[in-house]
């Protein structure tokens, strides 16, 4: 097989099929390792909501809300 002028040899080929398989597999990998955090981040924000509603915090922060935790 001939790349860019260049001759390739059975082993040459089967090193790029493997640096592109790597590639491959890293890349769903990362996809995976960001669809957690994005997972992660809203478990979090919706545990801190529950928690503030039900400790009677308001939206903003300031202190407990008018009307309890419900309204």
């Amino acid at each position: 097989m001939n790349l860019f002028g260049t001759e390739l040899g059975a082993s040459q080929i089967m090193a790029l099929v493997g640096l592109v398989a790597t590639l491959i597999l890293w890349l769903f990998v990362l996809r995976g390792e960001r669809s957690y955090t994005r997972w992660l981040r809203a478990w979090e924000a919706d545990r801190k909501a529950r928690r503030d509603a039900q400790n009677g915090v308001s939206e903003n922060g300031d202190g407990p809300s008018h009307g309890g935790p419900w309204g």
